[in-house]
């Protein structure tokens, strides 16, 4: 192992094509996975050509924009009225939560023309990269499944009753993409075959990367981290951006000489103390929030975003109202 020095391309590229792997050619070199896959990314991009990988998360990334998208980027078309955006339910066996019956609530109220599943509906405990916990009980993906299959048509009902022509828009989430890449990874000769996307088990969701509502306005599962998230997601998109994936439920507005534009985190429509988080946060406080987004639109303009957030169980906090949905 040459250890820790500057490597040249050369050096990178020789190590890339024995090992086709970011894993190994980072241990072999001695640096981290991050360092190689931008020098992979740079070296594609500097020299015009592919670095193939064998059974990583590049490979099986490219599976899904095959198979589980028909577009990468969905354009909405919204000019006026509302669209409601909820994400990272990690819908899960028998449970139903306040911001699920929230959701079905505002959807019956304010008659969408969108709803958004902004990603990781499925949460995929059973076939993730992370090692079980002790002697933790995990749903089957069959299990999941269906937790996620009611859900999404007790949705798809309400926001039908609301309004016959509502979108029903997905954008694919990390969680989500755990379906494929499994299956990519220990069953490719099953290519193709039908219920080996997600995308079968949900015919009435169309599929995406982005969603774009506006040409000012686009939804994805999720873009920049950390605490500031909100802040750096419009700063670096130069636009509004509705993101999920971290499950803090805020807006963050942002000015300057081109105007006000929003960073929006939508939270999770899942309990912060629910049953798919127990084991793996060991009893940490989180910076999350449960409930979900409310956009609306004038003249292809976005109004200042609201955020509707669970109060107490059974109780909804929207527009200075605490509402009762534990009817639903």
């Amino acid at each position: 192992m040459p250890g820790k020095q500057k490597l040249s391309d050369e050096d990178f590229l020789a190590a890339w094509q024995k090992f086709h792997s970011a894993s190994k050619v980072a241990d072999f070199f001695g640096f981290t996975e991050r360092w190689a896959h931008n020098n992979r990314r740079r070296l594609e991009s500097k020299l015009k050509i592919k670095l193939e990988a064998k059974a990583d998360t590049a490979r099986a990334f490219d599976h899904l924009q095959t198979h589980h998208l028909t577009k990468a980027r969905h354009h909405a078309g919204i000019t006026d009225g509302v669209v409601i955006v909820f994400s990272d339910a990690h819908f899960w066996p028998g449970l139903r939560t306040t911001a699920f019956k929230g959701l079905l609530w505002a959807i019956s109220q304010l008659k969408p023309y969108a709803v958004i599943n902004n990603g990781d509906a499925f949460d995929g405990a059973s076939i993730s990269r992370f090692p079980r916990i002790g002697w933790n009980q995990q749903p089957s993906v069959r299990e999941e499944l269906t937790a996620c299959q009611e859900a999404l048509a007790e949705i798809e009902a309400v926001a039908k009753a609301a309004r016959h022509n509502v979108q029903l828009i997905w954008p694919l989430g990390n969680h989500d993409s755990r379906f494929e890449n499994f299956l990519a990874a220990n069953a490719p000769g099953y290519e193709g075959v039908a219920g080996f996307t997600l995308k079968d088990h949900f015919q009435a969701w169309h599929p995406c990367w982005s969603c774009w509502l506006t040409d000012d306005v686009v939804v994805k599962h999720r873009y920049k981290n950390g605490v500031h998230a909100t802040h750096t997601n419009t700063m670096g998109s130069g636009t509004s951006i509705v993101t999920g994936h971290l499950h803090s439920l805020k807006c963050t507005p942002y000015t300057d000489y081109r105007g006000t534009r929003f960073g929006i985190d939508t939270g999770t429509l899942a309990d912060i103390d629910g049953k798919q988080f127990n084991d793996y946060l060991e009893d940490n406080p989180v910076n999350w929030r449960s409930g979900f987004a409310v956009l609306t639109f004038r003249d292809s303009r976005l109004l200042f975003p609201e955020l509707a957030i669970k109060h107490a169980e059974g109780i909804l906090d929207f527009r200075g109202q605490l509402i009762d949905v534990s009817a639903l």
